[in-house]
């Protein structure tokens, strides 16, 4: 088990986001969080990543509980996200993005960078020969020193997920990571994900493109109104009567319309 995620509730005043939400994730999964907009499923990341701690719950991560622990230690943990609006640093090359990520895992400290030792050497020259082999991963080869703004909306995209993998993530969280792309752009997401599935990295995604969904995930969980309403593979969700009707409404809604 590489996640489990045991009766989470958030509520924000008198508000309830999340209310008793339970799911696990198997190594290697590739598992989709979704759900009609306003259902929680980024306070589903949020709660994972402790941007903000969960009202009641656990989170175990590897069989160690990381409930409320700082995000930069659940960084060091082994999860890293990216999110729904990209957050690249637009005045940074392609190659530096990756950099940052990679820094989580630099065992260089201030003296070390500061002096330009021997080791902080190596390690940068490390970082580097691993940035180039990442944004070879995602497709950017080509542009390891163009500065992140000028890279087309897909591209940037797909750097972002680049950095996130330069921390060495045992899980990936992918907030919406195929909004706003085109049909191509997708289908290039789709063969990325399944490549960093195949490097052992299991990944948790929130998506509303649901034939990639479907196509991509082993078993998804469907959230509505803060609670879980189904969970199963992406057949059995499919067939849901209770998801279809979250998603185009029953026979009843047309009469109050």
């Amino acid at each position: 088990m590489v996640l489990n995620i045991k009766n989470i509730s958030k509520n924000f005043g008198g508000i309830s986001a999340l209310t008793d939400v339970s799911f696990s994730i198997e190594e290697g999964e590739i598992y989709g969080l979704i759900g009609p907009n306003g259902a929680g499923k980024t306070t589903m990341f949020n709660m994972i990543t402790n941007m903000f701690p969960p009202t009641s719950g656990e989170i175990t991560f590897l069989d160690e509980q990381i409930t409320g622990l700082k995000p930069y230690k659940i960084t060091n943990k082994g999860i890293c996200r990216t999110f729904q609006n990209i957050r690249l640093f637009s005045q940074m090359t392609a190659t530096e993005n990756v950099l940052v990520g990679g820094h989580s895992r630099s065992k260089s400290g201030v003296f070390s960078g500061v002096f330009g030792t021997k080791s902080q050497r190596t390690e940068e020259e490390r970082l580097r020969v691993k940035a180039k082999e990442l944004l070879e991963l995602v497709g950017l080869s080509e542009y390891e020193e163009t500065v992140s703004e000028n890279l087309a909306y897909g591209q940037q995209r797909r750097l972002e997920i680049a950095r996130a993998l330069a921390s060495d993530p045992k899980l990936l969280l992918l907030d919406e990571p195929a909004a706003g792309m085109n049909e191509s752009e997708t289908d290039e997401l789709y063969f990325l994900i399944k490549k960093v599935q195949e490097r052992g990295i299991t990944t948790l995604l929130i998506e509303h493109d649901m034939p990639l969904v479907m196509k991509l995930c082993d078993k998804i969980t469907v959230l509505n109104f803060g609670r879980k309403l189904a969970e199963g593979t992406p057949e059995e969700i499919q067939n849901n009567q209770m998801v279809i009707e979250a998603y185009l409404g029953s026979e009843g809604d047309d009469e109050i319309a």
